[in-house]
């Protein structure tokens, strides 16, 4: 199988504290979540990783093989784990915890991309994430978005900013010049602030656009969504919801947006649709589990309000 949609990242085992302080064991992993995501919404996807050879790993395959998204090129490693993270809640909304050093994935290099299977792609989704766990990985990024911009495919960059996983000078160096060979930009308004230096969305739209974008979805939390092309730019307004845990809305967005994308729809129209996609997401605890599908994606749309 050659999916239209790659995602190139990490995995990781989820355990998500709820109201009652007990932890419900989930999936996440941002280019994961989005994977899933896109499959949801009726996207050809597949996910390219390396994972433990652990229960953790199996827990993972046997969830995309049942998302229906492809893993004939996901690689297990005998010698190194699969990694996991906690999710905490708080006034001031959510916090991770991660246990990822030294993760199968952390160790992926340029050498275990699967060359003919990136070329193949339409769109190719990584990001920030996806570099900053090890110097390896990153470089191991560029080297994929080299293998899709060369075939003629689109790159898909989300910032996703983690400063517990790198300081912010490394992140701007390696995210702007991810950036510079990504097509699609993808990213939220705090981690824009921090990496650009902009508050004003239109001067961070601005500042993709420069390092050679053409298209620039910023997200803006309740807000919506600024898109931004060379020659023109809308918001692009999202439906109220009351967020439960809004874990993976970004990721939800992205899934939705690349897949609305790869069907054809022009940015605006899919930034309308992932808009409520990942509104739809912040209902539920954990990152995939309340993540919709497309008939529920729809409903909203049309009645205005979560079933």
């Amino acid at each position: 199988m050659q999916p239209d949609i790659i995602c190139l990242g990490e995995p990781m085992l989820e355990f998500n504290e709820q109201a009652d302080g007990r932890f419900l064991k989930g999936h996440g992993g941002d280019t994961s979540n989005a994977a899933i995501a896109a499959a949801r919404q009726g996207a050809s996807v597949g996910y390219l990783t390396r994972v433990g050879k652990d229960a953790f790993a199996d827990e993972f395959l046997q969830l995309w093989q049942t998302e229906g998204v492809d893993i004939s090129r996901v690689v297990q490693d005998p010698d190194a784990p699969t990694g996991i993270y906690f999710v905490s809640h708080n006034d001031n909304g959510h916090a991770f915890t991660y246990r990822r050093k030294g993760s199968a994935a952390s160790l992926m290099t340029p050498a275990d991309l699967p060359e003919d299977y990136i070329a193949g792609a339409r769109i190719l989704h990584v990001s920030g994430i996806s570099q900053a766990i090890s110097a390896n990985a990153a470089d191991a990024v560029f080297a994929a978005m080299d293998l899709c911009r060369n075939a003629g495919g689109w790159v898909s960059y989300d910032t996703n900013l983690r400063l517990n996983l790198w300081p912010l000078e490394r992140a701007r160096a390696v995210t702007h010049a991810a950036m510079a060979k990504a097509h699609i930009a993808l990213p939220g308004l705090e981690d824009a602030v921090q990496l650009t230096g902009f508050t004003d969305p239109d001067a961070i739209a601005d500042f993709y656009l420069d390092l050679g974008c053409e298209i620039v979805a910023l997200t803006l939390g309740k807000d919506g969504t600024l898109i931004a092309l060379r020659d023109e730019r809308r918001r692009v307004p999202g439906q109220p919801v009351s967020p439960v845990d809004a874990t993976a809305a970004g990721d939800t967005f992205d899934g939705a947006f690349l897949a609305e994308m790869a069907a054809g729809r022009d940015p605006y129209e899919a930034a309308r649709y992932a808009n409520a996609a990942a509104a739809l997401s912040t209902q539920g605890y954990g990152a995939v589990a309340p993540m919709p599908r497309r008939r529920d994606v729809l409903r909203f749309m049309r009645e205005g309000q979560a079933a």
